[in-house]
């Protein structure tokens, strides 16, 4: 088996996804991205000398046949990033059904599912691996408009200690971080007002960057961490200080 770890990144091929990949890269480890957008994951594979996985992360078939593929050509899984997640916004009242099941599926079933297959088949034997969950602080502090999207990331920092106090004993570490306002395509949308009413709000007053989540991302997987676990670390310039 080789020393190499092998980290697996949903929705690694864009924005912090991608950083996260970069990241991983750059510290040696053999980074399989997870996407449902095969030339943008060919592409950024490419660019890590990677390799990936064309997967939905909602459909259990799917990931399970994803990460016994992973496995019989790497031997193990030592790091997984829960990364992949989606958006569709919307008031409580004029949510549609399927808007709601959408988010819920990808964000928070994502997790289960790929969770659930990568302890199952290599963490557990193994007896270690470390395990990364990208919340936000909207999972924390609610925002208008987004009642699924926060729905799905607190149920990820829940799952992330549930999750922590489940598999330490098998020296299996899983943390979340909580991105803020991030500098992305998303945000990059937004009208110059509505950036301004966010910067009011950041004592920092910036957005930060996919690249300082990468960061403490990174973190989390090294020896560095190696007695953190069911830690939701906030990645936001200080707007939640709670």
């Amino acid at each position: 088996m080789s020393n190499q770890k092998t980290a697996v990144v949903t929705g690694g091929a864009q924005g912090i996804g991608f950083a996260i990949s970069k990241k991983l890269a750059a510290a040696e480890c053999k980074v399989i991205i997870i996407d449902i957008d095969e030339s943008r994951a060919a592409s950024a594979a490419g660019k890590l000398n990677g390799d990936y996985k064309i997967v939905d992360v909602s459909k259990e078939v799917e990931v399970e046949k994803a990460v016994s593929e992973i496995i019989e050509k790497y031997s193990k899984i030592d790091i997984l990033i829960n990364n992949a997640g989606i958006t569709r916004d919307g008031l409580l009242i004029r949510m549609k059904e399927k808007d709601f099941d959408s988010v819920i599926d990808i964000n928070l079933k994502g997790v289960f599912n790929f969770s659930k297959e990568v302890v199952k088949k290599s963490m557990m034997k193994n007896r270690t691996g470390a395990i990364v969950n990208i919340a936000s602080i909207v999972g924390i502090i609610g925002n208008p408009g987004q009642l699924n999207y926060s729905a799905s990331k607190g149920g990820v920092i829940a799952m992330t200690r549930t999750m922590a106090k489940e598999l330490s004993n098998r020296n299996i570490r899983v943390n979340a971080v909580a991105p803020g306002f991030i500098q992305t395509r998303m945000t990059d949308k937004l009208s110059d007002k509505v950036k301004e009413s966010f910067l009011e709000n950041i004592p920092m007053h910036r957005l930060g960057n996919p690249e300082e989540v990468a960061a403490v991302v990174n973190f989390l997987v090294s020896q560095r961490s190696s007695y953190i676990t069911g830690q939701v670390i906030n990645i936001d310039g200080g707007l939640v200080m709670a």
